[in-house]
């Protein structure tokens, strides 16, 4: 797989082989890579599940049993909290194209994580992108809307 500069990203969403909903702005766009914006929609563990010591077997429950959702313009993760937040883009990508979810470095350099294990953004995809955020650093970490925590790569399929 060949990973997209910024001038093929480019010529890709003038072609319309990439479009983002809202429309992104030049600055998000990097050498080989878009940054993504944080939405203000997150979904928090539900306090039944916090500090819990009955285990949960996963083969028999769902996220959406286990999390609330929430609108907040801000959240604050503590030391060793997840939860899980959406991009405000909504990405339309061809079926010669998939995209790849990374992390920032400025925010993992501080202990913010994204995803866990879903990075794989597949071809012929149409939605915003679910981000598992973890907090792995000692201290608290605010989480605002709009924040560009996250960014994704491009690579032609073949």
């Amino acid at each position: 797989m060949t990973i997209l500069s910024k001038n093929a990203i480019k010529e890709y969403m003038k072609k319309g082989k990439i479009k983002f909903e809202p429309n992104i702005k030049e600055s998000q766009i990097d050498k080989s890579s878009v940054d993504l914006t944080l939405d203000s929609i997150f979904w928090v563990f539900k306090d039944k599940y916090i500090n819990s010591k009955k285990p949960i077997c996963l083969d028999n429950i769902s996220y959406t049993q286990v999390f609330k959702k929430v609108k907040k313009d801000f959240i604050i993760l503590k030391s060793q909290e997840m939860c899980l937040g959406i991009t405000k883009e909504k990405i339309l990508i061809d079926k010669d194209i998939a995209g790849r979810l990374e992390g920032r470095s400025r925010y993992a350099r501080m202990g913010l994580t994204v995803h866990i294990t879903s990075s794989i953004h597949h071809p012929g995809s149409k939605n915003a992108i679910v981000l598992e955020i973890v907090n792995v650093a000692p201290f608290p970490i605010k989480l605002s809307k709009g924040m560009h925590v996250s960014q994704i790569v491009f690579h032609k399929v073949e």
